[in-house]
This record gives structure tokens, C-alpha cells and sequence, in this order.
């Protein structure tokens, strides 16, 4: 008798809130909660058998996705368009697969990703608002959009942002492209949106605080080039916290 082999690979588009999390990857604790932890428990159980996806971007603790990709290989006859929905049933309230799609047996959501696409949220008002505590970072003084729109087209571009990372990347290389950066205030909320080729360790939120330093006057838009050529982390600003940043979209 012969068996039929359904294994396919699956892309899945994930949304979560990261509050509650140590960040996307698993780790080896299994204590340690996770939002690939809690995706991979939850397709074990739906599929009967252990899964172990293959995610995109590894985002850290406490920061957010509305686009975050992973993959899957499963033998299953679910049809493609219910699986999210199947997944779903298993998963906790703060992560959401929002689709599924068919892709090649070797496409790798990480390697493959042409583009990604981060927002950085900032609540700027003189008074706190604690129902936005853990979605943005919050500035009490008022930030000069101007300045750091001006500052912000200085990152556009490839650069050596060796000067934008944590000590702990461990990427090949510190060079990146971004192909926009634009800064907007929205009511009380300033939204920094960056799209680039890939992001180093921390690299977005180093990015939002030194714009965040352009914006109270800490430093000036034209010596943005001057700092992202230095490659001298202690010259831009600090590492603004996880919650105001989503992980938006990545684009293949």
C-alpha cells in the first residue's frame, strides 16, 4: 500500500502583542515564553506531531508585529485557505495567524525578505497615558517634527550603521539600505516608519533615539551624516524602549 505525502511548506502571516514575551525566538528553557514557543505548541497540537517553524525577524521582548512571517512544513489535507483558522483555535489571545499561503519547499522567510518594514511610536504629550504604556514610548517635551524629518533623510541609503547597534549582533556585516524613513505626528503620537533591506541588533530603536534626541535638541539634524559615518555608538542617542516598535510588514 502506498502512502500519499501531503507535506507542505506554509507561510504564515503572525500578529501579536508582544507585552507578555521574551521576544520571537525560542529559547532553550522551555519556561521561557516566547511567540515562536507559543506557534510552535500550538501547530503541534493541531498537527499531531512536533513542528518547528522557521521565522523572519527576530523581534525582541515587549516589541509588537502586525507582519511578522514564518514557516511551517506539515502533511496535512487542511485546505490552505483555513489553516490560519486552524492554528488559531490554539493559540492564546495576543497572537493571531491573520493568513496562510502555499510557497516552494525551499523558500526561507528569513534569507528571502527583500524588505521589511518597522514603526517606531512615540506618546508626546506633557502627561502620561497609560493606556498607551504598552505600545509606544512616551516623551514628555515637545519633539520638532521638523528637525528630525530633516535628520532622518541623512539614514537613507547604504551606510556602515555599525554606530546603530547593540553589542550583541552578531550579523557578517554592520552595512544596510534604507529606502525610507519618514517621521509624522499623529495627534499625541509621533510615528517614525522605516523600510529597509534588514536591521541590525536594535538598530530601529537606536534609530528612534537619536531622533528623539534631534527632536528635544540634544542633537543637531546636520550632524546626523557625520555620526552615522563615525560608526561610534556612544555619539547617537540612546536605545529607545521595545514597546513602541512593530515590526509592520516584510515584503519578498
Amino acid at each position: 500500500m502506498w502512502l500519499v505525502n501531503n507535506m507542505r511548506r506554509i507561510l504564515l502571516t503572525i500578529s501579536y502583542d508582544g507585552t507578555d514575551y521574551s521576544g520571537w525566538q525560542v529559547q532553550k528553557d522551555p519556561d521561557i515564553r516566547t511567540v515562536q514557543g507559543e506557534l510552535n505548541k500550538a501547530c503541534t497540537k493541531l498537527f499531531k506531531t512536533e513542528i518547528m517553524s522557521i521565522g523572519a525577524s527576530r523581534t525582541d521582548a515587549g516589541v509588537h508585529a502586525v507582519g511578522q512571517r514564518a514557516v511551517i512544513d506539515v502533511d496535512t489535507s487542511i485546505p490552505t485557505e483555513k489553516i490560519h483558522l486552524a492554528i488559531n483555535s490554539f493559540l492564546p489571545n495576543d497572537v493571531v495567524i491573520v493568513c496562510a499561503e502555499d510557497v516552494s519547499s525551499d523558500f526561507n522567510p528569513r534569507f528571502q525578505a527583500e524588505r521589511k518594514i518597522y514603526e517606531y511610536r512615540i506618546y508626546n504629550n506633557p502627561v502620561r497615558n497609560p493606556i498607551c504604556r504598552n505600545y509606544s514610548e512616551y516623551v514628555r517635551e515637545k519633539l520638532d517634527i521638523k528637525k528630525m524629518s530633516e535628520a532622518a533623510e541623512a539614514f537613507i541609503g547604504e551606510h556602515d550603521f555599525k554606530g546603530f547597534c547593540s553589542s550583541g549582533n552578531s550579523s557578517k556585516t554592520t552595512v544596510r539600505t534604507i529606502y525610507e524613513m519618514t517621521v509624522q505626528r499623529d495627534g499625541d503620537f509621533v510615528v517614525i516608519r522605516v523600510i529597509g533591506n534588514g536591521f541590525l541588533y536594535n538598530m530601529v530603536r537606536i534609530i528612534a533615539g537619536t531622533l528623539i534626541y534631534v527632536g528635544n535638541g540634544k542633537i543637531k539634524p546636520s550632524d546626523m551624516g557625520e555620526i552615522i559615518k563615525s560608526g561610534d555608538r556612544t555619539k547617537a542617542g540612546k536605545t529607545a524602549g521595545p514597546s513602541g516598535l512593530t515590526l509592520v510588514k516584510i515584503l519578498y
